[in-house]
Protein backbone atom coordinates (compact mmCIF):
# COMPACT_ATOMS: atom_id res chain seq x y z
CA UNK A 1 0.00 0.00 0.00
CA UNK A 2 1.61 3.29 -0.61
CA UNK A 3 1.05 5.18 2.11
CA UNK A 4 1.55 8.31 0.07
CA UNK A 5 -1.78 8.33 -1.10
CA UNK A 6 -3.63 7.98 2.10
CA UNK A 7 -6.24 10.52 3.39
CA UNK A 8 -4.82 12.76 5.67
CA UNK A 9 -6.66 12.64 9.15
CA UNK A 10 -9.76 15.57 9.47
CA UNK A 11 -8.55 18.26 11.28
CA UNK A 12 -9.62 19.62 14.60
CA UNK A 13 -11.70 22.68 13.02
CA UNK A 14 -13.05 20.55 10.22
CA UNK A 15 -14.30 17.84 13.34
CA UNK A 16 -15.60 20.23 15.06
CA UNK A 17 -17.62 21.76 11.78
CA UNK A 18 -19.05 18.30 11.00
CA UNK A 19 -20.30 17.72 14.75
CA UNK A 20 -21.70 21.75 14.66
CA UNK A 21 -23.18 20.36 11.19
CA UNK A 22 -25.07 17.21 12.48
CA UNK A 23 -26.09 19.04 15.81
CA UNK A 24 -27.94 21.47 14.05
CA UNK A 25 -29.73 18.56 11.77
CA UNK A 26 -30.63 16.72 14.79
CA UNK A 27 -32.17 20.45 15.96
CA UNK A 28 -34.23 20.41 12.56
CA UNK A 29 -35.05 16.74 12.76
CA UNK A 30 -36.45 17.05 16.26
CA UNK A 31 -38.13 20.46 15.72
CA UNK A 32 -40.06 19.08 12.60
CA UNK A 33 -40.95 16.00 14.64
CA UNK A 34 -41.86 18.24 17.65
CA UNK A 35 -44.11 20.25 15.45
CA UNK A 36 -45.77 17.92 13.61
CA UNK A 37 -46.99 16.39 16.37
CA UNK A 38 -48.54 19.62 18.04
CA UNK A 39 -50.12 20.91 14.22
CA UNK A 40 -52.03 17.36 13.35
CA UNK A 41 -55.51 18.27 14.64
CA UNK A 42 -55.88 20.49 11.31
CA UNK A 43 -56.81 18.96 7.83
CA UNK A 44 -56.83 20.66 4.72
CA UNK A 45 -57.85 19.22 1.36
CA UNK A 46 -54.90 20.11 -1.15
CA UNK A 47 -56.32 18.84 -4.87
CA UNK A 48 -53.50 19.35 -7.89
CA UNK A 49 -55.59 17.05 -9.69
CA UNK A 50 -59.39 18.06 -8.56
CA UNK A 51 -61.71 16.26 -6.56
CA UNK A 52 -60.61 12.79 -6.37
CA UNK A 53 -62.07 10.09 -3.92
CA UNK A 54 -60.54 6.63 -2.98
CA UNK A 55 -62.08 4.29 -0.70
CA UNK A 56 -64.61 7.05 0.56
CA UNK A 57 -61.90 9.51 1.59
CA UNK A 58 -60.70 12.87 -0.41
CA UNK A 59 -57.96 12.19 -1.67
CA UNK A 60 -54.95 14.97 0.15
CA UNK A 61 -57.67 15.25 2.23
CA UNK A 62 -54.50 15.51 5.08
CA UNK A 63 -53.46 16.85 8.46
CA UNK A 64 -51.39 19.48 8.62
CA UNK A 65 -48.89 17.48 10.44
CA UNK A 66 -47.76 16.20 7.91
CA UNK A 67 -46.15 18.97 6.63
CA UNK A 68 -42.77 18.44 8.31
CA UNK A 69 -42.92 15.30 8.21
CA UNK A 70 -41.10 14.69 5.35
CA UNK A 71 -38.33 16.83 6.39
CA UNK A 72 -37.52 14.29 9.13
CA UNK A 73 -36.86 11.65 6.67
CA UNK A 74 -34.55 14.17 4.31
CA UNK A 75 -32.28 14.28 7.03
CA UNK A 76 -32.11 11.07 8.31
CA UNK A 77 -31.14 10.38 4.81
CA UNK A 78 -28.90 13.36 4.60
CA UNK A 79 -27.11 12.30 8.32
CA UNK A 80 -27.07 8.55 6.94
CA UNK A 81 -25.13 9.62 3.94
CA UNK A 82 -22.59 11.88 5.60
CA UNK A 83 -22.68 10.82 9.43
CA UNK A 84 -23.19 7.01 9.20
CA UNK A 85 -25.91 4.56 10.34
CA UNK A 86 -25.18 4.68 14.02
CA UNK A 87 -25.91 8.51 13.97
CA UNK A 88 -28.71 8.48 11.86
CA UNK A 89 -30.18 6.24 14.63
CA UNK A 90 -28.94 8.02 17.62
CA UNK A 91 -31.27 11.15 16.22
CA UNK A 92 -34.37 9.07 15.94
CA UNK A 93 -33.69 7.82 19.62
CA UNK A 94 -33.28 11.55 20.66
CA UNK A 95 -36.27 12.23 18.61
CA UNK A 96 -38.77 10.11 20.37
CA UNK A 97 -37.64 11.13 23.47
CA UNK A 98 -38.23 15.11 22.75
CA UNK A 99 -41.75 13.94 21.55
CA UNK A 100 -42.80 12.50 24.87
CA UNK A 101 -40.89 15.19 26.56
CA UNK A 102 -42.89 17.46 24.75
CA UNK A 103 -46.33 16.22 24.75
CA UNK A 104 -45.77 15.96 29.12
CA UNK A 105 -45.30 19.25 29.13
CA UNK A 106 -48.42 20.07 27.38
CA UNK A 107 -50.35 17.70 29.53
CA UNK A 108 -48.86 19.78 32.45
CA UNK A 109 -49.99 23.09 30.79
CA UNK A 110 -53.16 21.90 29.82
CA UNK A 111 -53.68 20.59 33.45
CA UNK A 112 -52.80 23.96 35.06
CA UNK A 113 -55.87 26.55 35.74
CA UNK A 114 -56.33 29.11 33.25
CA UNK A 115 -56.91 32.91 35.43
CA UNK A 116 -60.01 34.35 34.47
CA UNK A 117 -57.99 37.48 32.35
CA UNK A 118 -55.84 34.51 30.48
CA UNK A 119 -56.12 35.40 26.63
CA UNK A 120 -56.33 31.52 26.01
CA UNK A 121 -59.11 29.95 28.01
CA UNK A 122 -58.97 26.41 29.53
CA UNK A 123 -61.43 24.92 26.98
CA UNK A 124 -59.74 26.91 23.96
CA UNK A 125 -56.60 25.36 25.10
CA UNK A 126 -57.39 21.90 25.71
CA UNK A 127 -58.97 21.96 22.18
CA UNK A 128 -55.58 22.63 20.35
CA UNK A 129 -53.17 21.18 22.47
CA UNK A 130 -54.79 18.76 24.98
CA UNK A 131 -54.21 15.73 22.27
CA UNK A 132 -55.13 12.37 22.98
CA UNK A 133 -52.71 10.01 24.42
CA UNK A 134 -53.74 7.40 22.03
CA UNK A 135 -53.23 9.26 19.19
CA UNK A 136 -49.55 10.74 20.33
CA UNK A 137 -48.71 6.70 21.07
CA UNK A 138 -50.03 5.25 17.37
CA UNK A 139 -48.09 8.64 15.43
CA UNK A 140 -44.54 7.63 17.69
CA UNK A 141 -45.02 3.51 17.08
CA UNK A 142 -45.65 4.36 13.60
CA UNK A 143 -42.76 7.13 13.78
CA UNK A 144 -40.29 4.30 15.47
CA UNK A 145 -40.89 2.02 13.03
CA UNK A 146 -40.96 3.85 9.66
CA UNK A 147 -37.44 5.69 11.11
CA UNK A 148 -35.92 2.74 11.32
CA UNK A 149 -37.01 0.47 8.91
CA UNK A 150 -35.69 3.94 6.22
CA UNK A 151 -32.40 3.97 7.83
CA UNK A 152 -32.03 0.34 7.73
CA UNK A 153 -32.86 0.40 3.58
CA UNK A 154 -31.38 3.16 2.83
CA UNK A 155 -27.68 1.46 4.09
CA UNK A 156 -28.65 -2.13 2.38
CA UNK A 157 -29.20 0.19 -0.77
CA UNK A 158 -25.54 2.25 -0.18
CA UNK A 159 -23.82 -1.30 0.69
CA UNK A 160 -25.33 -2.73 -2.57
CA UNK A 161 -24.88 -0.39 -5.00
CA UNK A 162 -21.20 0.99 -3.05
CA UNK A 163 -22.05 4.21 -2.38
CA UNK A 164 -23.34 4.71 -5.98
CA UNK A 165 -26.95 5.58 -7.21
CA UNK A 166 -28.36 8.46 -4.49
CA UNK A 167 -31.45 8.57 -5.87
CA UNK A 168 -32.43 4.86 -5.53
CA UNK A 169 -31.55 4.21 -1.68
CA UNK A 170 -32.94 7.82 -0.99
CA UNK A 171 -36.54 6.85 -2.77
CA UNK A 172 -36.54 3.08 -2.17
CA UNK A 173 -35.71 3.67 1.49
CA UNK A 174 -38.06 6.79 2.06
CA UNK A 175 -41.04 4.65 -0.22
CA UNK A 176 -41.01 2.06 1.72
CA UNK A 177 -41.20 3.87 5.46
CA UNK A 178 -43.49 6.31 4.41
CA UNK A 179 -45.84 3.52 3.54
CA UNK A 180 -45.58 1.57 6.75
CA UNK A 181 -45.90 4.95 8.87
CA UNK A 182 -48.65 6.13 7.33
CA UNK A 183 -50.50 2.18 6.97
CA UNK A 184 -48.96 1.57 11.38
CA UNK A 185 -50.66 4.84 12.16
CA UNK A 186 -53.83 4.61 10.48
CA UNK A 187 -54.47 1.37 11.56
CA UNK A 188 -53.63 2.03 15.16
CA UNK A 189 -56.47 4.81 14.99
CA UNK A 190 -58.80 2.37 13.73
CA UNK A 191 -58.13 -0.22 16.33
CA UNK A 192 -58.19 2.36 19.18
CA UNK A 193 -61.99 3.47 17.21
CA UNK A 194 -60.07 7.16 17.32
CA UNK A 195 -60.69 6.97 13.68
CA UNK A 196 -64.11 4.68 11.83
CA UNK A 197 -62.51 1.97 9.72
CA UNK A 198 -64.44 3.08 7.09
CA UNK A 199 -62.03 5.86 6.46
CA UNK A 200 -58.97 3.57 6.39
CA UNK A 201 -58.24 2.38 2.76
CA UNK A 202 -58.69 6.67 1.71
CA UNK A 203 -56.35 8.23 4.19
CA UNK A 204 -53.61 5.52 3.95
CA UNK A 205 -53.63 5.91 0.42
CA UNK A 206 -53.90 9.31 0.19
CA UNK A 207 -51.55 10.18 3.04
CA UNK A 208 -48.74 8.09 1.11
CA UNK A 209 -49.41 9.39 -2.22
CA UNK A 210 -48.93 12.73 -0.20
CA UNK A 211 -45.65 11.49 1.03
CA UNK A 212 -44.75 9.93 -1.64
CA UNK A 213 -44.77 13.37 -3.93
CA UNK A 214 -42.74 15.21 -1.26
CA UNK A 215 -40.47 12.59 -1.60
CA UNK A 216 -39.68 12.86 -5.29
CA UNK A 217 -39.22 16.78 -4.67
CA UNK A 218 -36.60 16.52 -1.66
CA UNK A 219 -34.38 14.18 -3.90
CA UNK A 220 -32.68 16.84 -5.42
CA UNK A 221 -32.31 18.61 -2.20
CA UNK A 222 -30.17 15.66 -0.63
CA UNK A 223 -28.23 15.33 -4.00
CA UNK A 224 -27.66 19.18 -3.34
CA UNK A 225 -26.84 19.10 0.39
CA UNK A 226 -24.49 15.84 -0.55
CA UNK A 227 -22.77 17.47 -3.17
CA UNK A 228 -21.75 20.19 -0.92
CA UNK A 229 -20.87 18.52 1.93
CA UNK A 230 -18.94 15.76 0.05
CA UNK A 231 -17.13 18.54 -1.54
CA UNK A 232 -16.90 20.93 2.02
CA UNK A 233 -14.77 17.59 3.50
CA UNK A 234 -13.45 16.07 0.76
CA UNK A 235 -15.19 12.62 0.63
CA UNK A 236 -15.47 10.04 -1.50
CA UNK A 237 -18.66 8.36 -2.83
CA UNK A 238 -19.98 6.38 0.33
CA UNK A 239 -17.27 7.73 2.32
CA UNK A 240 -18.46 8.70 5.98
CA UNK A 241 -17.38 11.05 8.51
CA UNK A 242 -16.68 9.24 11.71
CA UNK A 243 -17.23 11.70 14.77
CA UNK A 244 -16.89 8.84 17.45
CA UNK A 245 -19.57 7.74 19.93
Amino acid sequence: MDNSLAKEPMSEHDKKLAFKIYLYLGALFITSLVVSNLIFQKFFYWKPFGDVTVFGASLFEVSVGILPYPITFLITDLISEIFGKKKANQVVTAGIFASFFSMGIVFVADAAPALTASPVNNEEFSKVFALSPIAVLASMIAYLLAQYVDIAIYHFWKNFTQGKHLWLRNNFSTFTSQFIDTFTVVCLLCVFKVLPWNLFYGLVVSGFLFKVFIAFLDTPLLYLFVYILRKRFNLKVGEEIQLGV
